[in-house]
Parts: C-alpha cells; sequence; structure tokens
C-alpha cells in the first residue's frame, strides 16, 4: 500500500482512540519510514498489534487467479493451476519415456538383427549371394530368421531387413560377438530403466523437479518470505481509553451514565468489548458495550467480558430451596451469544 493510506489511516486510527500516539513523524525519501512516538506507559508490543488491527499496515488481498482453459477465462484457485501443471508434467514426461521406450527398442531389434545376421553367416549363403534381386535376398534373410523371431520385441518389417543389407563388409569384418552381446545387454538394461521410471512415474516426475531446483534453482531464488501470523484479536490491542460504569439501582450499565444517581465506576474499557453482568437471581448475559443499556435490575456483578477466557474463574454460591442446602459452584464463561439470557 502507498505509504499515504497507511499514514492516513494511523491519524484515523489515533483519533478514534483505536491506539495511543503522542506524535508521528513522516520521514518518508526513498523508502517509507513513518515515526510514532508513544505516550507514556503505552505498551509498545501492544501498540504494534493495534497497527496490524486498525490501520493499513496490514491489509489482506484476495485475488482471483484466471487462466485460459479450452479457450474460455477460468477462475480457479492457486492449488488448481499447481496441480494442473503439475499434471502437465507428469504427462510430458510419461510420453518422453515412451519415446525413449520405442528408441531403444529399434535399437534392441536392429542390434539382435546384425548379430543373428553375422554370427549366422547368411550373408555367405549361396542364396543370398546369388539372388538376383532384393525381394529374393529378403525372403531368404526373412527364412533363416524365422525360429529367431519369438524372441524379438516386435515383428519384422521389410525395412528392417533392408537395413541389413546397407551393413557394409568393413564393419562385418570387425563384428565383435562379446561386444555385440555387451551392447544388447546394456539396451536391455535401458530398456527396464525406462520401464521402471514408467511404473513409478510420480517419483520420477519429483526427482525431476528436484533436478530443476538444484541446477537451476541458485538463479531465481524465491522473491516472498514464508511467514506465520498470529491472528490478531482487536479487543485484545484496542486502547481501554472509556470508562465502564453501571447503575444497580436502575439496571444501567454503559459509558455515558455520568447523570444518573447511583452510578458506580467500574473499570477502563473500549467502545468494542463486550460486558458480562451477572444478576442476583443467578442469571447472567453478555451485552455490547454502549453509552447507555438497560440490561435488567438486581445487578449483583459486571465486567469487560473476554471471550473464551478460561482464565477467568467466577463462583456462584446457591441454595437448594428456602431451607435446602447451600451449594458452591466454580465456572468459567468461554462463549456466549450475545443479549442471550443464561
Amino acid at each position: 500500500i502507498g505509504h499515504c493510506q497507511a499514514h492516513e489511516s494511523i491519524i484515523q486510527a489515533n483519533e478514534k482512540g483505536k491506539i495511543n500516539i503522542k506524535k508521528i513523524d513522516d520521514n518518508t525519501a526513498e523508502g517509507v519510514e513513518i515515526i510514532l512516538h508513544l505516550e507514556a506507559k503505552t505498551s509498545l508490543d501492544k501498540t504494534i498489534d493495534a497497527l496490524y488491527a486498525f490501520t493499513d499496515c496490514q491489509t489482506q488481498y484476495s485475488p482471483n487467479c484466471c487462466v485460459i482453459d479450452n479457450n474460455k477465462p477460468v477462475f480457479v484457485t492457486v492449488s488448481e493451476v499447481l496441480r494442473r501443471s503439475a499434471d502437465n508434467t507428469v504427462g510430458l514426461l510419461r510420453k518422453e519415456l515412451d519415446i525413449e521406450r520405442h528408441e531403444l527398442s529399434e535399437q534392441l531389434l536392429f542390434a539382435s538383427l546384425e548379430k543373428i545376421f553375422i554370427e549366422e553367416r547368411i550373408y555367405k549363403d549361396p542364396e543370398f549371394e546369388n539372388a538376383k534381386s532384393e525381394d529374393i535376398a529378403l525372403k531368404h534373410i526373412d527364412k533363416r530368421i524365422e525360429p529367431y523371431k519369438k524372441d524379438f520385441v516386435r515383428t519384422v518389417t521389410r525395412d528392417d531387413l533392408r537395413k541389413l543389407l546397407d551393413i557394409r563388409m568393413a564393419r562385418i569384418l570387425k563384428f565383435n560377438t562379446d561386444k555385440a552381446e555387451a551392447n544388447i545387454a546394456a539396451i536391455r538394461g535401458a530398456i527396464e530403466e525406462v520401464d521402471y521410471k514408467l511404473d513409478n512415474i510420480i517419483e520420477h516426475s519429483i526427482k525431476w523437479f528436484e533436478y530443476l531446483k538444484k541446477t537451476y534453482g541458485k538463479n531465481y531464488q524465491r522473491q516472498t518470505e514464508i511467514r506465520s501470523f498470529e491472528n490478531i484479536e482487536a479487543t485484545k490491542v484496542v486502547e481501554a481509553n472509556e470508562k465502564l460504569y453501571v447503575s444497580r439501582k436502575e439496571g444501567f450499565v454503559g459509558t455515558n451514565l455520568k447523570k444518573e444517581e447511583d452510578i458506580e465506576f467500574v473499570q477502563n474499557c473500549s467502545d468494542i468489548d463486550d460486558v458480562i453482568v451477572f444478576f442476583k437471581d443467578g442469571k447472567y448475559k453478555v451485552v455490547k458495550i454502549s453509552e447507555k443499556q438497560f440490561v435488567g435490575k438486581d445487578i449483583e456483578y459486571v465486567a469487560v467480558y473476554k471471550r473464551n477466557d478460561q482464565r477467568t474463574i467466577f463462583n456462584a454460591i446457591y441454595r437448594d430451596g428456602k431451607n435446602g442446602v447451600y451449594y458452591i459452584k466454580r465456572f468459567f464463561v468461554s462463549g456466549v451469544i450475545r443479549d442471550k439470557e443464561y
């Protein structure tokens, strides 16, 4: 927020008595600097909490996240955007693995065909050497590899066989069975690794994100700060700049009973506090503080009420009928409905 907005909100809160400030110095230049001089004996921590509660020093925003989905604008949560983005990444990684597996399978097929073609010396068969056309040569190769087809990763096509015709004699002469088997084993191992990643695609995706963070994270430092904020209750930090009075005889409570007879000062309060009132018959109620409010006669006890306060213990003594025994009850009033009699 602009510093002018913050400055004005602080002045307004001070004028309304929400905070207790003696003087404000605005030294804002390149950066915002507003100095608050507190009244004597004013709590610093309480004032800081009050600034967050009653001024624009803390402002809540609820931004709407709009994305284009299927060529239409859609309002979604940030969590939904992250979920869709993560799902999209998982899908892309799965496609990459499918492509990689297909390429490895093709390599495995050709490596196996090449090994059989050379080890079985198919290229030396008279039927192959004396073939008068490419079709006859390919049919001979297909016939010779028939016993091995059950072990191939897929059906052998004409194009696969034609690749064997492109093998140069220099490669055949340098062919090493051990190296060929090691190469085939390595390809099979790579396929198994890809299959594992496909079966555990979420784990693989997490490792991918970790790799991105490790590789590029230092260049994209976080620009925001993760912090947890305590909930600040306004009634606990507002300045108690009013005085609460009670007229037990007339049954009134409020901050402006000075003209009433038989008034008593109860305690300091603020204009957003609640008041709890106990009556002589044992009933009680909680009302919002005001200048003057009739709550009922025969008031026994009145005080500022702190909601969810379990430390303040009330003691009530009552009798079972006119001649019965006396009982005492200790209790706290942690949550009630305003203006409802209990």
